[in-house]
């Protein structure tokens, strides 16, 4: 097949540092081509990739940040680009959300978009109302549950190459914290949870300029004021020693998690994961198998004691099992062939459109 693959403008694919829908975009371009087929990759020109690459900016737009007047007009700018050379595809894989729904709707645009962020904000329900003709990925079933009636082509839940982290099967003597300082994702819960286990615990987290404040006026102290070491934003290269070596990764969330890809990193790396319930949790974590999923401090303070019951070769093989980018990139093949398939029977949109190539 020849496909697109659209990517964000924020960061590079794959990231330097932080970006989760990056990442991910990487993944599923680099199995494709593995795969045979030939792809193209719109995404920032810092980016690297082994599929034809078409880009809009320079860089990625965290890094020229403080010199942009607006990445909503490079995304406009890509959006454009993507839809002029659209008839070359057979299939055009959006993430980036609603911003490209105009454009598939008016060009008729063989598409599937793959939604990446939350979904509990009433501002976007008539939007996608409006837009029922277009054919939905969600990252998690749990993702779908603010939308059940949008037009859902399937789920996919996120994978990574089964060889990009080396698993530890040594039981680790500290907890880990690797992700974001923001209210959602509550490392103040994760301190607690180390002092109450009397355990060492290991931060590796950005910081966003939108949680600089919260982390000033909410964290910053509490870092201060423990045996917690801070290590800031770590790449990906960093990530197999953070994870492999942790006795467990903890993962005390406070907002419904569309999917929480650290989960399965810490997964290959053979590292159980003690995680708050919420959005995409129980998806992913199999109780006593890969881990606990708990509800509070407390329950996640004896969830800790029980981390030996945790067989690290077995959570390791549940993440080849279940969370690797091929078996991703498999499922993303049979919903490009079902979109296909609708489109050419001649699907009918909310507005009575008839789709086809």
């Amino acid at each position: 097949m020849k496909i697109a693959q659209v990517a964000p403008l924020y960061e590079s694919v794959p990231p330097k540092l932080y970006g989760g829908t990056e990442r991910v975009v990487s993944y599923i371009t680099e199995e494709l081509v593995k795969l045979g087929h030939d792809i193209t990759l719109y995404a920032s020109g810092d980016s690297r990739t082994s599929a034809r690459l078409r880009s809009v900016c320079k860089r990625a737009l965290r890094l020229d940040g403080g010199k942009l007047l607006s990445p909503l007009a490079h995304h406009l700018n890509l959006i454009e680009t993507v839809a002029q050379d659209a008839d070359e595809f057979d299939v055009v894989h959006f993430h980036l959300d609603y911003l490209p729904f105009s454009q598939i709707r008016r060009l008729e645009i063989p598409a599937v978009t793959t939604l990446h962020g939350r979904l509990d904000i009433p501002d976007l329900y008539p939007l996608f109302r409006e837009f029922g003709d277009m054919r939905l990925i969600s990252i998690s079933d749990a993702q779908r549950t603010p939308m059940p009636w949008a037009s859902w082509l399937t789920t996919v839940h996120h994978g990574i190459p089964e060889d990009l982290h080396r698993p530890s099967y040594s039981s680790g003597d500290y907890l880990a914290f690797l992700g974001r300082i923001s209210p959602e994702k509550r490392v103040d819960r994760a301190i607690e949870i180390a002092q109450q286990a009397g355990m060492p615990l290991r931060v590796a987290a950005k910081i966003d300029d939108a949680d600089r404040n919260y982390f000033e006026a909410e964290i910053s102290d509490l870092l201060a004021n423990s045996d917690v070491e801070f290590v800031g934003e770590i790449g990906e290269q960093d990530k197999t020693d953070f994870l492999g070596n942790a006795a467990a990764l903890l993962f005390p969330i406070d907002w419904p998690e569309p999917f929480g890809l650290v989960m399965i990193e810490s997964m290959a790396c053979g590292t159980p994961v003690i995680a708050f319930r919420g959005g995409s949790v129980a998806e992913i974590v199999d109780e006593g198998v890969t881990g606990f999923v708990v509800e509070s401090v407390e329950e996640a303070t004896e969830a800790v004691k029980q981390i030996p019951s945790i067989d690290r070769r077995v959570c390791h093989e549940r993440f080849l099992e279940r969370f690797t980018s091929r078996r991703m990139c498999e499922q993303y093949l049979t919903a490009y062939e079902r979109g296909i398939w609708e489109k050419r029977r001649g699907t009918r949109g909310k507005r009575g459109l008839t789709l086809t190539f």
